[in-house]
């Protein structure tokens, strides 16, 4: 069957649209058709199916729609991400969040950090890496979780490797890498003590109360996912995330996203953070 043979049909598309909706909350507008179609024609040839209303029939009905679904979204996503990505906004994170936190939290010396949508791991081994050279010698003293989560199982397996091409490495300084990674050939093997602050769960920010399981953190980061998300999947993230953060905490977001709830969040006055905290309830 050639490729180019497979198109989706007006009916289709809103079909499989709405299973992905459905299942993940990411919505597909109706110029981005052409993603799903160019992204999944390949997989119908795998499957030799011969249109996608077959394809849809089996993420709906067969008896093996979990695993498709999976299949599915790891085509039609991408899971671009690198160690210290948009370095300015973590250095706010390091220097100006941390601190404060690490103060509040003396007594009981805890401290919960959520990194959603995680993809393959870099951004919370990253919060870990800048934690751990935080405490130093100190870090013994502390109980530091950091719980990395995706969609995708596929991605976490990779995350729970700690094993990265040279091109997840390359925003960050020599001698970080030097330091927490052993390399080789063109692979870096991260260090045993940072993937021990690491946890890795696969989670649907779909599902709330799947979510809520893991209780109360004092960061979260969401960076450059709620941009995919409709109106009413981003309203029900935001209040998932404003449920699951301390009175304390900071909710971090992407450089290209914006909250516009001010019943909610109230955004931080930092240049290049790009993050927020809870709005003070009136009295």
């Amino acid at each position: 069957m050639a490729l180019a043979a497979v198109k989706l049909t007006d009916d289709q598309f809103k079909a499989l649209r709405d299973v992905v909706y459905q299942r993940s909350g990411i919505w597909f507008a109706d110029n981005k058709r052409y993603v799903l179609e160019s992204r999944l024609a390949r997989r119908l040839q795998e499957l030799e199916l011969d249109d996608f209303g077959q394809y849809v029939t089996l993420l709906s009905m067969g008896p093996y729609r979990e695993d498709e679904f999976q299949e599915m979204f790891n085509r039609i996503t991408i899971n671009e991400t690198s160690f210290f990505r948009n370095a300015p906004q973590l250095d706010v994170f390091e220097k100006k969040f941390l601190p404060k936190l690490l103060e509040a939290r003396k007594t009981t010396r805890r401290l919960r950090i959520w990194s959603a949508a995680c993809s393959t791991g870099e951004e919370p081994y990253t919060l870990a890496i800048q934690i751990h050279r935080t405490l130093g010698i100190r870090m013994a003293d502390w109980h530091v979780e950091i719980l990395g989560s995706d969609i995708s199982e596929r991605v976490l397996m990779t995350a729970q490797t700690g094993r990265y091409t040279d091109y997840s490495v390359r925003s960050m300084d020599s001698m970080i890498t030097r330091r927490y990674f052993t390399q080789d050939g063109s692979m870096y093997q991260l260090d045993p003590t940072i993937m021990s602050m690491v946890n890795f769960e696969r989670i649907n920010l779909k599902d709330a109360y799947a979510a809520k399981r893991h209780g109360v953190f004092d960061v979260i980061f969401c960076r450059n996912v709620i941009i995919y998300f409709d109106q009413k999947m981003r309203d029900g993230c935001l209040k998932l995330f404003h449920d699951m953060l301390s009175d304390d905490g900071v909710l971090m977001i992407g450089h290209s996203e914006t909250i516009r709830e001010p019943h909610l969040y109230s955004p931080v006055a930092e240049t290049q953070a790009f993050a927020y905290t809870k709005a003070k309830r009136s009295v």
